[in-house]
Parts: structure tokens; sequence; C-alpha cells
């Protein structure tokens, strides 16, 4: 596939993403925070192209496994959170980017979706210490509240990249370390099953009979139903994530955004949702990464 259409199912699915109204709990198309507002995400999903496209490029240069390591998935989330922090002052999409980076590497090198995936966990487990470096200057620098605040991964500490060289601890093993409360490395570190086994076939199948936004929408609500967000379980405690997700379900089993007074319903959690402070981003990461399979899966496959 070439990278500069993997870049561009990039761009669209964090821009599709943001525009999901009305995504319970998050800033969407008509709803700003005090802190961020619509077009920071907006502006964040255009501006990361260029280093989407030039990780798909090196994908596709070192495609063989025994070059994996060279591509330096830690650099370009790096580099894509820097041009992020050139145009926006906010921590807007560092979950998203480090998702869709080694997607982007990944479907470079591959041939259809099953095998995008299995190169995915290929590429994280070939990461080097040098990538779990940069990913911890790519936390630092989004200022990720809640991430890597323990004692086995503490991001802030300044002896911390030091002990990743002397123990030889690549990208996949400080995200493995945090897998058993971040759902993103856990993710990133067990093939991606929210997003190939949930998100991407709701994408799929809600498309298929309704508009982009309800599939966005019906995404979001199936994946926030089933996996309790780790943002708010970081903030609130688990109580309250497990809540937020049968407030979720209850959509869900009534249809979600799909129901005939649908978009009322699911409008009215996300107006409670806001009223507590409750932002599921988590979520809304996974749904920009299903998002994204979803759009290769136009190319991917039969089709390519």
């Amino acid at each position: 596939m070439e990278p500069d259409y993997i870049a561009k199912a990039a761009q669209i699915a964090s821009v599709l993403e943001v525009s999901g109204h009305p995504k319970p709990g998050n800033v969407h198309r008509t709803q700003d925070f005090d802190d961020m507002v619509f077009e920071d995400f907006l502006i964040s999903g255009v501006v990361i192209g260029n280093i989407m496209q030039q990780t798909a490029e090196k994908g596709l240069k070192y495609r063989e496994p025994e070059n994996f390591h060279k591509i330096g998935l830690g650099k370009e989330i790096k580099d894509a959170v820097i041009e992020t922090n050139k145009w926006v002052a906010n921590n807007t999409n560092l979950g998203i980017i480090m998702l869709l980076t080694p997607i982007c590497a990944a479907a470079a090198m591959s041939t259809d979706l099953k095998n995008t995936r299995e190169n995915v966990d290929l590429l994280m487990r070939a990461t080097t210490p040098e990538d779990a470096v940069n990913l911890y200057d790519a936390i630092s620098i989004a200022d990720a509240g809640g991430m890597g605040e323990r004692d086995e991964l503490d991001v802030g500490s300044s002896d911390a990249k030091d002990e990743l060289i002397e123990k030889g601890l690549n990208m996949y093993d400080v995200l493995e370390i945090s897998s058993g409360w971040d759902r993103l490395a856990y993710e990133l570190t067990n093939k991606m099953p929210i997003t190939f086994d949930v998100g991407y076939p709701t994408f799929k199948e809600v498309k298929s009979r309704g508009s982009l936004n309800d599939a966005t929408l019906q995404t979001f609500l199936t994946i926030l139903s089933r996996y309790p967000d780790t943002l708010i379980e970081r903030k609130y405690g688990k109580k309250v994530a497990g809540d937020v997700s049968k407030d979720a379900k209850e959509l869900l089993d009534a249809g979600g955004i799909l129901a005939e007074n649908g978009m009322e319903e699911v409008r009215a959690f996300d107006e409670m949702m806001v009223s507590k402070h409750l932002n599921p981003g988590t979520t809304a990461d996974l749904t920009a990464s299903s998002l994204m399979i979803s759009i290769l899966d136009g190319v991917i496959g039969d089709n390519h």
C-alpha cells in the first residue's frame, strides 16, 4: 500500500474521530473544553500527516523482519508529538499517535489486514531501548497526565531513561509493564484486540447502513460499553469507570445512535458526562485506530 494513502488514512481517522457528534464526554464539533477546542484536534490530525507518511515509508523500506528495529517507532512517535506541539498547546493526540504510528509502518509492509495486525505485533516486539527512551520523551513533551506515574514506569524520573538502556528494555517491554492499568499499553502489546476485533467490525457494519457520524458514534459507544475507560479509571477509580460503561451498554441495548431517539439519548449521556468531568479519552483513541483500520480496509484486502 502506498505510504501517501496510509498517511491520509491516519489523518482522516483522526479528524473523523473528533468530529463524531455528540461523542459522550469528549470534545466534538459542537463542544469545546476550557483548555482545548474542536479545532485543536482538527489541526492535530492534519499536522501529523508527514510523520505518518515517513513512518509508512520506513515500514516499506525495512519490511524484512531482521530490519524491523531500524524503523525507529519511538522516534516517529516523538516526532509526531513534537510536530503537534508546534501547532497546538495541549496534549490532544498522544494516544492516537501511539496507536496509529505502528499501524502506518505495518500497513506499508503488509498485503492484507490480518498481515497488518501480525506485523504491528512483530514491530512492537522488535523495538529497541532507544525507542523506549523516545517514547518516554514523547510522553513528557505531551505532558500526558497519569501515564507512566508508577514506580516501574516513571517517565518523570531523571534516571528512568538510563535504566531502560542499562536493562535493555524496549518499547514493548515498558508498555507491557503498564498494560495492567493502561488500555492503550495493553492494546499495543496484545495485537490490538479492541481495534481489530471490536471497533473495526462495528464501524464497518454500521457504516454499511448509516452515516459516517453514526458509525463513529456507535463504534465509540461499543468500545466504551465493553471496556471501562482507563483515563476515567485513573482519575476517578474503577467503580466510576465501570458505571460509565454500564450506562453506555444501556444506550446500546436500546439501539444507540441508531435508535429512533438515539441522538437525543446520546446527547443527554454526553451532557451528563461533561457535567461530571468524565472524559473517556482512551476510548476516543481506540475509536481513531478502529477508524484507520476501517479506512485501510478500502484498499487492503479484496480491493487491492
